[in-house]
C-alpha cells in the first residue's frame, strides 16, 4: 500500500504543490469548524458533557498517536504519511457529519486526529527538504497569508452551506480533504527524502528523555517552570469554554433579526469577527508594543492578557446581554492573539539551543495533558449543573496564571535563576 503512494502520476512544483494544499486544507478546516460545534449541539444532541468528551477524545488521540504516525514519515516517506494524513482527516469529517450520532463523533475525531497526526510535522518537513533550508524561511511566510485567506473564504462557505443544513459544511469539509489526498497522490514530489538516522528518530523512548532533560532545566529555570505550569493550567480551563461558549449563547440568547433568526449566518459572522480582531491585536503586538517593553518587563503584558482571558470567560458566564457576551469571546481571543509572540520571544531567549526543542514539546505537552484531564471533569459540571457554573470554575483554575507571571516579572536581578546568562526573564 505504501509502495503504491510513494510515487506520484505526474510530478508538480513543490512549492506550488505547498500553496495550494495550504489553501485546500486551509478551507476545509475553516468550512468545518465554523459550525461543527452548532451541528455537534443542534442536529447531533450532544449534551455539554459530551461535546467537552468529544473535544478530549481527540487531544488524547493527537497525544497518543504522534510518535507511531511520525514513524511513517521518519522511515517510509514524508508524501505518503501526508497523504495518509490528509485522508484520513477528510474521513473523520465525512463520518462525523453523515452519521451525526455521539458514537460517530467520537469515531470521526479519532480518525480525524489520527490524520492529523501523520501531517503534523511530516508536512513541514516535507517541504524543508524540497526547498532547502535556506528558502523554507520565505515559503512559510508565504504560507501564513494563504492560510489565512482561505480560511475566511472557508468560513463564508461554511456560512453558505449552513443554510442549507449544519452538516452540510462537515460533510463538504471531509469530501475536500479526500479529494486533496487523491490530488496528492497525482501530483506531490518527493525528490530529497532520506530516511532519518536510528538516533533522531521520535520514539517513545526519546519521548521519555525529553522529559527527563526538560525537567532538569524546569528545576534550575524559574520562568520555564512558570510556563510548563501556565500550560497545564490553561490546558485544564480552555476545552470547557472552547467546546461549550457556543452552547451558552445559544441557549441564552435569541439570535439577532439582523441575520433573519438564523444560526448558522450568526456564527459565521462572529467567527469572521472574532478574526478581525484576533488579527489587529497580534498586530499591535507584533509592529506598536514598545519592544523595550518585550525586552525588558514581558512579564507585565502577559499577565495583563491572562488577566483579560480570565475576565473573558467570566463575562461569557455571567453577562446577560448577547453583544456584551460576544465581546467576551472575542476579547479573550485577542488577549491570546497578543501575548503569544511576547510568550514565545521571552520562552525562548531563557532556552538553550540545545534544548529548545525539547522545553517547547514539553510545553505543547502540558497543555495537551491538562486538556485530556480538565476536559471531562468540567463537562460533567456543566451538565449536572450549569454551563455558567462550569465556566466560572475554569476561569477559577486558570486564575493563578495572572500570579505567576507578575511573579516572574518582579524576580530580576540576583534572585532570577537565569539572569546571569539571560538578560530577559
Amino acid at each position: 500500500m505504501l509502495t503504491l503512494l510513494r510515487r506520484p502520476l505526474r510530478e508538480a512544483d513543490a512549492t506550488s504543490t505547498f500553496y495550494v494544499l495550504t489553501a485546500v486544507a486551509a478551507f476545509a478546516f475553516a468550512l468545518c469548524f465554523t459550525l461543527n460545534l452548532v451541528f455537534q449541539y443542534r442536529v447531533v444532541g450532544l449534551d455539554p458533557f459530551q461535546m467537552v468528551l468529544v473535544g478530549t477524545v481527540l487531544e488524547a488521540t493527537c497525544f497518543l498517536f504522534e510518535v507511531p504516525t511520525g514513524l511513517v514519515a521518519d522511515l517510509h516517506s514524508r508524501r505518503v504519511s501526508v497523504i495518509i494524513g490528509f485522508f484520513l482527516i477528510g474521513a473523520g469529517f465525512a463520518v462525523e457529519g453523515i452519521v451525526a450520532t455521539f458514537g460517530a463523533a467520537v469515531v470521526g475525531n479519532v480518525v480525524w486526529g489520527i490524520g492529523y497526526t501523520f501531517t503534523s510535522g511530516a508536512l513541514q518537513a516535507w517541504i524543508t527538504d524540497e526547498v532547502g533550508e535556506e528558502n523554507v524561511a520565505r515559503v512559510f511566510t508565504r504560507e501564513t497569508q494563504v492560510d489565512l485567506t482561505f480560511s475566511i473564504v472557508g468560513t463564508l462557505a461554511a456560512g453558505a452551506l449552513g443554510l442549507v443544513g449544519l452538516r452540510a459544511p462537515v460533510i463538504a469539509a471531509g469530501a475536500t480533504m479526500m479529494l486533496l489526498a487523491v490530488g496528492l497522490w497525482a501530483v506531490m514530489p518527493e525528490r530529497h527524502f532520506h530516511p532519518t538516522p536510528r538516533g533522531d528518530r521520535e520514539t517513545f523512548g526519546h519521548l521519555k528523555d525529553q522529559l527527563v532533560a526538560g525537567l532538569r532545566i524546569a528545576r534550575g529555570r524559574q520562568v520555564v517552570r512558570v510556563f510548563l505550569l501556565v500550560s497545564l493550567l490553561v490546558g485544564l480551563a480552555s476545552e470547557v469554554f472552547d467546546r461549550l461558549w457556543r452552547v451558552r449563547v445559544i441557549d441564552t440568547f435569541a439570535m439577532p433579526a439582523l441575520f433573519g433568526g438564523d444560526e448558522a449566518i450568526a456564527f459565521t459572522v462572529f467567527a469572521l469577527i472574532g478574526t478581525v480582531v484576533s488579527l489587529a491585536a497580534s498586530l499591535v503586538s507584533g509592529r506598536w508594543l514598545p519592544r523595550r517593553v518585550v525586552d525588558t518587563n514581558p512579564g507585565l503584558p502577559v499577565a495583563l492578557s491572562a488577566l483579560v482571558q480570565v475576565v473573558g470567560v467570566v463575562g461569557v458566564a455571567l453577562l446577560g446581554n448577547l453583544w456584551l457576551a460576544l465581546a467576551c469571546v472575542w476579547l479573550r481571543g485577542a488577549a491570546m492573539a497578543f501575548s503569544g509572540p511576547i510568550e514565545s520571544t521571552w520562552l525562548n531567549r531563557n532556552l538553550d539551543g540545545s534544548t529548545r526543542a525539547t522545553v517547547l514539546s514539553m510545553n505543547s505537552q502540558a497543555n495537551a495533558i491538562g486538556q485530556v484531564a480538565g476536559g471531562p471533569p468540567l463537562g460533567a459540571l456543566a451538565t449536572r449543573t450549569s454551563i455558567p457554573v462550569a465556566l466560572v470554575v475554569a476561569a477559577v483554575v486558570q486564575a493563578p496564571t495572572v500570579l505567576a507571571f507578575f511573579r516572574v516579572r518582579r524576580a530580576t536581578g540576583a534572585t532570577s535563576p537565569v539572569s546571569a546568562s539571560v538578560p530577559v526573564e
